[in-house]
């Protein structure tokens, strides 16, 4: 196999990253969409019921089944693989029935006028999970053969289809909007398994065909899109079919099953951590629907700094402290310029993530109503709970950079017995952050879950300071000093909370615009302030920048 797997290797990640921004970019502009349209009881129902449906169907049904199959694709027998893969189909239908019983009948009931919707909507996801699972076969032989180019362009379409499809029906039967959504589900389903299918339909002649032409004529140039395919197993589109290969060993792969088994434990430990709130929320009989809406709403504003913001810092982070800091050896024995310089950053980088949530903290006090308005108009902002989410969720914010920065430090320096005693440890923070979810929202309602994220990151950032504290206590080094603001930039802080609170009380009631020029004041005041005292760090990632930028243009 000659084909660049490192390249396609990056090339996927790119994509997948893309994929995550795009698909975040449109269910933002969606969910605004919906609460316009049809109201937050609908939003909830599909964002939080339906979806954790498709959620747990599919993440169990092919995610062991695909990480055990594409695990050293070069030695494969593709027909016992192609047989194992297609477990997942009586899987996820298995799943489906169980989890479609529970989800209508054990789970707590919608409204009934939303009823019938939301029975034809658990049908609806059992069924495309299948659709989509019976795909599978051709997405992993398009991904073990390095196919990035189709996977963009077929996702691309599905997601676009399911938006289209959505948007137009709830836009001709805004009362409907739940069986719109089961619709699109369906569709965009019924279009990825024709699409893949339909592409090898087409290929597999193809190269059939080129790869006769070329025995004839060694010196023919082959087209890209047939090259390094001299290992390409597949004769036609029914050998993605269970039992239409030619294979003289055992049906399936008796190692693949074991190592699919072992996948599946984590799996079901991963969907339980991911998806911890919605499980949650699904099974709390304290949460309506509305409400499990407004969160869902609040937690993706909230987290568009997370994303777009803290996680690329933390990411450069970690491959800097890889770089510049051995695991296995104490700092005293290692190079002191880089313990030195690695200190340094890591203060810089506490200090500027640790200033960008205290910023986020106080304006966000005053400026989450007006945010949450342009957002989602009257009807989002027609009660309270929305603006003392988003208000709460600020203070999650401060704890989330923090932790994002500290624990990319500690990841990165870890040996390897503590990064299993530490992944033992998460698993730890993990349960007891859904026990305490349990608990705060039965008691405090949907601000209980932003309150169980608190301790959640509260706890691992004294485990991450811990760490760090004991790594430099016998160095000179004292990078958590970055954390402490200085007096002066807190002042400032202060004094624009108070003057911006000021103007949501009294000049919000008469004029948003008005209010918004207050702040963009207040927040122009707060930077420069930052600026002035910090201006060797503005310096010196400028002269980063400058440099960068000579050495792209040599």
């Amino acid at each position: 196999m000659t084909r660049n797997v490192l390249k396609s290797s990056v090339q996927n990640a790119s994509f997948s990253i893309f994929f995550q921004i795009l698909f975040r970019c449109i269910t933002f502009v969606l969910n605004a969409f919906i609460i316009r349209t049809v109201g937050q009881d609908v939003l909830g129902i599909m964002n939080v019921r339906l979806l954790l449906l498709e959620s747990t169907i599919l993440f169990l049904s092919k995610e062991p089944l695909l990480k055990a199959c594409l695990t050293n694709a070069k030695s494969h027998n593709w027909a016992q693989v192609i047989n194992l893969i297609w477990v997942s189909v009586p899987i996820s239908a298995l799943l489906g029935l169980i989890l479609v019983y529970v989800w209508i009948h054990l789970l707590s009931p919608t409204d009934d006028i939303y009823y019938s919707q939301y029975k034809l909507g658990c049908y609806a996801i059992a069924i495309s999970c299948i659709i989509e699972q019976a795909t599978q076969s051709v997405v992993l032989v398009a991904q073990s053969f390095c196919f990035v180019k189709l996977k963009i362009i077929i996702e691309t379409i599905y997601i676009v289809c399911r938006t289209v499809t959505f948007v137009y029906l709830v836009v001709n039967h805004p009362n409907e909007a739940i069986n719109a959504f089961s619709i699109a589900q369906i569709v965009s389903a019924l279009l990825l398994c024709a699409l893949y299918y339909g592409f090898f339909t087409w290929y597999i002649p193809r190269l059939i065909k080129h790869r006769e032409q070329e025995d004839k004529d060694k010196n023919e140039k082959m087209v890209p899109l047939f090259s390094d395919m001299s290992d390409f197993p597949f004769r036609s589109v029914l050998n993605f079919f269970p039992g239409f290969m030619f294979n003289e060993d055992e049906k399936i792969d008796s190692n693949l099953l074991v190592l699919t088994i072992s996948f599946l434990k984590q799996s079901v430990i991963k969907q339980v951590l991911t998806e911890g709130e919605r499980y949650v929320m699904t099974i709390s009989p304290v949460l309506t629907f509305s409400q499990q809406s407004i969160y869902d709403i609040v937690n993706n504003l909230g987290s568009l700094a997370a994303r777009f913001i803290f996680r690329p810092i933390e990411e450069s982070a970690y491959f800097y402290f890889t770089q510049m800091i051995h695991r296995d050896q104490p700092l005293k024995k290692q190079n002191e310029k880089n313990v030195a310089e690695a200190a340094k950053v890591l203060g810089q980088l506490c200090k500027v993530v640790t200033s960008i949530g205290l910023i986020g903290v106080v304006f966000g006090q005053s400026y989450s109503y007006s945010l949450l308005y342009f957002y989602g108009g009257n009807k989002l902002v027609s009660t309270a709970l929305p603006t003392t989410l988003l208000q709460f969720h600020c203070f999650a914010i401060v704890l989330l950079a923090i932790n994002g920065v500290t624990e990319a430090y500690v990841f990165a320096t870890m040996n390897n017995n503590q990064l299993d005693k530490y992944n033992y440890l998460m698993v730890i923070f993990s349960i007891c952050f859904l026990l305490i979810s349990y608990v705060l929202t039965n008691v405090f309602g949907p601000v209980g879950f932003i309150l169980a994220n608190c301790s959640n990151m509260g706890a691992r950032i004294i485990h991450s300071l811990h760490f760090i504290h004991t790594k430099y206590l016998d160095t000179v080094y004292r990078p958590l000093d970055g954390l402490i603001p200085t007096w002066k930039f807190l002042s400032v802080l202060v004094f624009s909370g108070i003057c911006t609170k000021y103007s949501e009380l009294y000049f919000l009631p008469h004029s948003m615009l008005l209010h918004i020029g207050f702040g963009a004041f207040f927040f122009l005041l707060t930077m420069v302030t930052w600026m002035l005292e910090n201006r060797s760090l503005l310096e010196l990632g400028y002269a980063n920048y400058k440099r960068r930028v000579s050495l792209k243009t040599d």
